[in-house]
């Protein structure tokens, strides 16, 4: 699959088509199958998956913004349950292997879509935006809004894997993976339950996270091992993160 790189402020914005970045589930459908980014299969429900095009699809399951931990929660279940799966929609930003230009793809989705007509299966908007201050702005009021930001897909890029410079990237902060090695203790309002959990880097040094978990997270952590998403500002002179910030636990599935 098509993986993004982070927006650097070197481009000509109006060569690119905008989108809002989805808090959600990356699934990519084969026409068959209906798999996580993992490769592992979807438990959807049989009538979800039944319905969709025989077209490869790619996209996010999506329950709207701020709804991260509630949706992981409804498609990690092996026992699917359908009211469940009623809310849950398949936001499609990409056809694998289709052939043009991104441009021509976009119309493709559109296509694909209105044929399937169903509620569940819709195309993520995307959008021309003529500069860099027009993508500021965009990106401000999405962020406003609830939103984490945006994605930026190169109108004339062919269909291609691996992370690639055609698809970018940007929010208003830095995220990054790490791993829980441990759990402190908290203390004061936090007695008794957790205080933060101790990260792992990718280089084997460690930090605790503390900010961004909410009550019910720090009465039921993360387990040790668990891949965990944070946010950051900017890497201190030693390439530690600054002001780390829970986001979620990453959706490996």
């Amino acid at each position: 699959m098509l993986l993004a790189e982070r927006y650097r402020g070197d481009i000509d914005v109006s060569r690119y088509w905008a989108s809002e970045k989805l808090d959600g589930v990356r699934a990519v459908w084969d026409g068959k199958v209906l798999r996580f980014r993992s490769g592992n299969p979807v438990p959807a429900p049989k009538w979800f998956i039944d319905a969709l095009p025989r077209q490869p699809l790619d996209g996010e399951l999506w329950l709207g913004r701020g709804s991260f931990d509630q949706l992981s929660a409804i498609v990690r279940r092996q026992g699917p349950v359908d009211a469940e799966w009623q809310r849950v929609r398949y936001m499609i930003f990409e056809l694998p292997n289709a052939p043009g230009s991104f441009t021509e793809r976009v119309e493709q989705i559109k296509a694909v879509i209105v044929a399937a007509n169903l509620p569940w299966l819709q195309a993520v908007p995307q959008f021309r935006l003529p500069d860099a201050a027009a993508l500021q702005k965009r990106l401000r009021d999405i962020v406003r809004s609830g939103g984490e930001g945006l994605m930026l897909h190169r109108d004339d890029a062919a269909y291609e894997t691996g992370r690639s410079s055609a698809l970018l990237k940007l929010t208003p902060w830095l995220d990054a993976e790490a791993i829980v090695v441990a759990h402190l203790p908290g203390k004061g309002k936090y007695a008794g339950m957790l205080g933060a959990l101790q990260m792992e880097l990718p280089d084997g040094r460690h930090f605790a996270l503390g900010s961004g978990l909410t009550d019910a997270q720090r009465r039921n952590p993360p387990s040790v091992g668990t891949q965990i998403t944070y946010r950051y500002r900017e890497l201190t002179k030693n390439g530690m993160p600054r002001f780390p910030r829970y986001l979620r636990v990453r959706d490996k599935l």
